[in-house]
């Protein structure tokens, strides 16, 4: 799914290996058990849908019993661990910051679960961040975006101020500049993930003022993010999106110039693989270009459009990250950190 994705475990590349005993709970014929907690809709395409598509290769390729929830505020939090553990399931992925609390709660009264928390903050025993550097997709989305942009002026569409959901915006900005200094960029968040009539309009305001590309961190929302971009585009303008979490370009082919995509299902595979032989890292995970967890992914629909010299550019600047020798600005939020 990605393009330049190389294939080193984001587990190796921290070497803190058996720190965790041998997975916990099974199910009652012994068959290791494996939850998924999401605050939206898997039919997102995004952020959501890439989790889902995660439980499920661990389902397909591990033989685990999985089950999935959607649940909305934190005392459905607090109400689905407790009820997975009590049914055995050893390893509970909580897909978003907003887990964090009641992960630790749960781990409390359940030492022998492991709890796995995309954008969680609060390592211990038994809860795992697992931390996606999606700022250094977003930096390579930002080069193709502001070299594709006549007006000088880009947007950025966001759901809810967190620290991971602003240092993509952050390190998209920086991106762009790197390109084009002078460049404006907008930023609005909607305070929501799925409001769909939301993203619209506040994508079709930055439009208004002048801005030709965008790009988005939502979840359902992103859907409206689109269309406001596609009804642009249908009144002869030219404008252009940019997809997030996961790879969109085939979300809205039309108007989507690439995607800053991470790749989830993978990065829960070698997370649900190391629970397996009781290697995971009690410690946080973090998982960027070099682990082959993220990357910038041009729209092949979109040929073209994207100048070949910036991509060439953007396949540099990837080189430099993998180094080290570009460090693509990011937010922290682990606590301690």
């Amino acid at each position: 799914m990605n393009r330049h994705l190389p294939h080193t475990t984001a587990l190796a590349l921290l070497g803190a290996l058996a720190c965790n005993p041998a997975p916990g709970p099974t199910g009652d014929d012994g068959t290791p058990s494996v939850a998924l907690l999401t605050s939206g809709p898997v039919s997102d395409a995004g952020w959501h849908a890439g989790a889902y598509e995660g439980l499920q290769l661990i389902g397909n390729l591990l033989g685990f019993r999985i089950s999935h929830q959607q649940t909305r505020t934190p005392a459905e939090f607090d109400e689905a661990f407790i009820s997975y553990a009590e049914a055995g399931y050893g390893l509970i992925f909580g897909h978003g910051f907003e887990y964090q609390d009641a992960a630790s709660r749960a781990a409390k009264q359940y030492p022998d679960v492991t709890f796995v928390i995309s954008s969680g903050s609060r390592p211990s025993a038994n809860v795992v961040p697992l931390i996606f550097h999606l700022n250094e997709a977003t930096y390579l989305a930002g080069m193709a975006a502001a070299a594709v942009s006549q007006s000088g002026v880009l947007g950025m569409v966001g759901g809810v101020e967190i620290p991971s959901a602003k240092g993509t915006f952050v390190a998209f900005e920086a991106g762009v500049r790197a390109v084009n200094p002078d460049a404006t960029v907008l930023e609005t968040f909607i305070g929501n993930w799925d409001d769909v009539s939301a993203a619209k309009e506040a994508a079709a305001a930055q439009l208004r003022q002048g801005a030709d590309v965008l790009i988005h961190n939502v979840d359902a929302a992103s859907f409206g993010f689109f269309q406001a971009v596609r009804e642009v585009r249908e009144g002869g303008r030219e404008a252009w999106a940019f997809g997030m979490n996961r790879n969109q370009n085939d979300v809205a082919p039309d108007v989507i110039v690439g995607s800053a995509v991470i790749d989830i299902p993978a990065m829960f595979l070698r997370t649900a693989r190391a629970w397996e032989a009781g290697t995971l890292s009690d410690e946080v995970l973090y998982s960027g270009i070099a682990a082959g967890a993220v990357d910038f992914v041009p729209n092949p629909a979109q040929d073209g459009v994207i100048p070949d010299d910036v991509l060439a550019a953007i396949d540099r600047a990837r080189d430099e990250i993998v180094a080290g020798a570009l460090v693509v600005p990011r937010i922290e939020f682990v606590e301690g950190l």
